[in-house]
């Protein structure tokens, strides 16, 4: 109460009211001007465009560059100077690079068997988890969007759950238990009676395990995704197709499944995408092995690029996986359709 008065006898001061017309005045006077100012709607957007530009413009264009070159190592030549005055600006060139043109392309696609072998088993993934991932998903979804399936926030919960682990986490807990001699998916498969899996040690076995662990970190994120899909599909279609006789697979290929193609659509190609840039899981689960068995092509990347420093040759390949899953996406929504 005695800071409520306090601050009634402040307002009502004449100085105080004085000071409150004149900066009212004031902020008037800059709402007027403010608009008349042309550049100012640009001057707001810059900072967008400032950190576009340096950290996925500028990357994009120079790793193009960068692919008609061979890298030869850090440079100490000066690129440009600025002289402005009182102050001189000098940009250094980035890197020592001699110009080989189409050669880094040309040994990626006729000459380089690891590459090969990187390609075969992102596609392999590619075309076995995906489609996993998808059904899985879908049917979960629709379990979950039953009626008479009770607890559904807590089943939504824990399904959704793995998507919020870390990578590394999780990778390593998979590399513990499908270890092969101390892991406890083999210890159960031997208390069961069956024989051993050797999951890292073969090479088929441990593309097959980075595909289980892949499916189960991101079944959760599908789910939600298709879910809410389902929820958006008027009832009334539901009741029209059970006046006409339809079953219930009739409903759901009739119904559910043409209203569900935008989701499905965005389902499949960010799973597309995700997958080809998978890194993580055969970084820490296989370490890319057996015998590069399970190195994909954003790992055989990291090896060119960070441990052998062929930054032109590892530049081109990134470009020929951006153009890979390009032309991959086009096709999926040009099928899936363009509503």
């Amino acid at each position: 109460m005695v800071l409520n008065a306090i601050q009634s006898r402040v307002r009502s001061s004449g100085a105080y009211r004085r000071f409150a017309d004149q900066f009212r005045y004031r902020r008037q006077r800059v709402s007027e001007i403010v608009p008349r100012i042309p550049a100012l709607p640009y001057l707001y957007i810059s900072p967008f465009f400032i950190l576009f530009g340096v950290f996925l413009l500028f990357p994009t264009v120079y790793t193009v560059y960068l692919s008609f070159f061979q890298y030869l190592g850090a440079s100490n030549e000066i690129l440009l100077t600025i002289d402005l005055g009182v102050l001189e600006i000098t940009i250094p060139r980035i890197a020592d690079l001699k110009f080989v043109g189409l050669d880094n392309y040309a040994r990626l696609l006729f000459e380089d068997s690891l590459f090969h072998q990187s390609l075969f088993n992102t596609a392999f993934i590619f075309f076995v988890q995906v489609p996993l991932m998808v059904v899985l998903g879908l049917a979960t979804a629709l379990v979950l969007d039953a009626k008479f399936i009770r607890a559904k926030g807590l089943f939504r919960t824990l399904i959704a759950l793995p998507v919020a682990t870390g990578l590394v986490a999780y990778s390593t807990i998979f590399l513990l238990l499908f270890n092969g001699d101390i892991g406890l998916v083999n210890y159960i498969l031997e208390t069961l009676g069956a024989d051993a899996i050797p999951w890292l040690g073969d090479a088929w076995w441990a593309r097959i395990t980075l595909v289980i662990a892949v499916t189960w970190r991101w079944l959760g994120y599908n789910m939600i995704i298709l879910l809410a899909g389902l929820q958006t599909v008027p009832e009334q279609l539901y009741e029209a197709a059970e006046v006409d006789g339809a079953s219930r697979w009739q409903k759901f290929r009739y119904v559910t499944l043409p209203q569900l193609r935008p989701v499905l659509l965005f389902v499949v190609v960010s799973s597309t995408i995700g997958t080809f840039q998978i890194f993580a899981e055969p970084f820490v689960i296989t370490g890319g092995g057996p015998s590069n068995a399970t190195i994909t092509m954003v790992q055989y990347i990291y090896r060119q690029a960070f441990l052998q420093l062929n930054l032109g040759y590892a530049s081109a390949v990134s470009v020929a996986l951006v153009l890979l899953v390009s032309a991959m996406s086009i096709v999926q929504i040009q099928y899936g359709g363009t509503e």
